[in-house]
Order: structure tokens, then sequence, then C-alpha cells
């Protein structure tokens, strides 16, 4: 049953130069609304920006004024543009929760309420001698379109970070971040089989599906704004124990059904374009198995033969 999902993420750097910090941090503020508020005329259903989006042009010492509430000035603007477009909005902020600063991104709803936060697992050892405090597991959110994990910047390095959203059941992760992560992001999509949306500063912001093929991908000076739309009705299997069904399959359900094979790697990605019909429903009823499934069995099988030497 697809899942049609229109996806924004904005690329941008500091506005200019300011007297003070708070006069930056205002004006990081307005410059990064202007641009959300610019994503917003393709009608996305969430849009993403970059990492801490008001730190921009700030020295280390500032950060305590950078930090904000969650009902502070940067969630309340964009909670009016979340509420304005009737989209999800993330909002990649400092903040600070009991005393303690955090590196996080605020998902605001399309009503612009509070629907989730995640603080960064692994701030850079500059941050934490900053006084950032690392958060303490990833997050994962329903939303009205399927469920959203989060990533931020240094995070990328760290394979608890995509495990942590692969056991959750993410289905996108959104990345932002300082730096572009390159064949990371095409990496995290490959092996935990869910799409990626980055939003860094200048260009190489992209969106990648689940078999790590990019999307497109940002430009500074032409394309700030990355917006596509996929369909998270999607599972990725391996071609072993498949590949024989797949005729069937497209004799079945012809163009409702796509594959999008991707033999160096000897999987699939089968995304489901019917209106009463999932991907789960096909591999009930054709009997297939998805990557992770497989895998888990080899392990099991793999196992029993290591027992049975014993």
């Amino acid at each position: 049953m697809a899942r049609y999902v229109r996806v924004a993420t904005v690329s941008s750097r500091q506005a200019g130069a300011e007297d003070s910090p708070e006069g930056q941090i205002a004006a990081n503020r307005e410059r990064q609304r202007t641009l959300v508020e610019r994503a917003c005329l393709d009608k996305p259903d969430i849009v993403c920006m970059t990492e801490v989006i008001t730190w921009y042009g700030l020295e280390r010492s500032r950060l305590p004024i950078a930090a904000e509430p969650l009902d502070g000035p940067t969630i309340q603007t964009f909670s009016e543009v979340a509420r304005e477009h009737h989209c999800y909005v993330i909002v990649p902020i400092f903040t600070v929760e009991d005393g303690h600063i955090y590196n996080s991104q605020v998902l605001l709803d399309r009503k612009g309420n509070l629907a989730s936060v995640y603080h960064k697992i692994h701030p850079t050892i500059n941050e934490i001698e900053m006084g950032v405090t690392p958060g303490a597991e990833a997050i994962v959110t329903d939303t009205d379109f399927g469920r959203t994990g989060f990533a931020i910047c240094y995070d990328l390095n760290f394979r608890d970070v995509a495990e942590g959203n692969q056991a959750h059941d993410a289905e996108i992760v959104f990345f932002s971040s300082m730096h572009a992560g390159g064949l990371q992001l095409s990496i995290w999509a490959h092996d935990f089989s869910f799409f990626m949306a980055s939003a860094t500063p200048g260009s190489e912001s992209r969106i990648v599906d689940p078999l790590g093929r990019w999307l497109i991908e940002s430009d500074a000076a032409y394309q700030p704004i990355n917006v596509r739309t996929i369909n998270l009705d999607y599972r990725v299997l391996h071609l072993d124990f498949n590949h024989a069904k797949l005729g069937a399959i497209k004799k079945q359900y012809g163009a409702g059904v796509e594959l999008d094979v991707a033999r160096p790697e000897a999987v699939f990605c089968m995304y489901s374009h019917l209106e009463d019909t999932t991907c789960d429903d096909i591999i009930r009823e054709f009997d297939l198995e998805t990557r992770a499934a497989y895998f888990r069995r080899a392990n099991r099988v793999r196992t029993a033969a290591l027992n049975g030497h014993k």
C-alpha cells in the first residue's frame, strides 16, 4: 500500500555577521526560516535543517546563550511555520533541559506541537569540553507517514546509532550535520535498509534510498534545497531464494510493484505502489524472505553446523 512522502532538506551557512551574539542567533534563525519557507513552496510532508542552526558565527563561550528551552524562540518560530504549512519540521539546535545542554533535533508535528526530541549520542570531544551532554539512546518517532529516525554529525561514525535506528524500525533517518558525510550516508542506508536524508551547510546534502543510491544532491550556489517524493512501503530482500519468484510477482501485480535490483550487492528493493496491498502482503503471498530475516536464518544454520561438530 503505497506511502508516498515528500521529503525536503535545507542547506545553509551562517547569516551575515552581527554585532552581538544575540543578534547573530536571531539572524541565523531568520535565514533558516526564509529557506524553510522556500522549501515549503514544494509542499513537503517534512523539512529538515542543518545541525545547530542558530550557532553559526558564535564563539565557544557563547554556548549558554545559544542553548534554548523547548519552548524558546527558535522552536516557537518553526512551530508557526509547521502550522502554517501543515508539515513536520526538524529543528536542530542546542537545547537546555534540567540544567544540561544537548545538541538536539527537535521534531515538530503538522500542528507545530512537539513530537519528539533526539539528543546527539556522540558529541565531538570539543563539544563535550564546551559543556554539551551526550544523549543516551536512539529515538524513532511514529509520524502520520512512517517511522522517523535521527542522527547528528559525528554520530555517523558510530554504528550503535544506526543500529539503534534499525532496532526501532526506522524507515527514514534524518541527518543534520556540519559535515557532508559522503560515502557513509550510502553505507548506512545500504547496511541498515532505511532512507537517509541529510541537511548540511553548502553542497552535498543528499537523499539516499535503502540500496545506498543518491536520489538528489544539493548545490550551495544553485540548489540549497533538496525535495523528493519517496515511497515508504518498501522492503529490502536478498536475491538468494527470492529471485526465481520475481517474474510471478510482476505477472500478478505489474506496475503496481517496483523491483529495484542491485546485482553487485545481490539485493533488491521492492516497493508497493498498490492501493490495498503492502510489501509485507506480497512477502507472505509469495513466501519471500527479507534480507535481515535471511541473514538471521543463515546465522542459525551456521551455529547449528558448528554445534554439530562439537
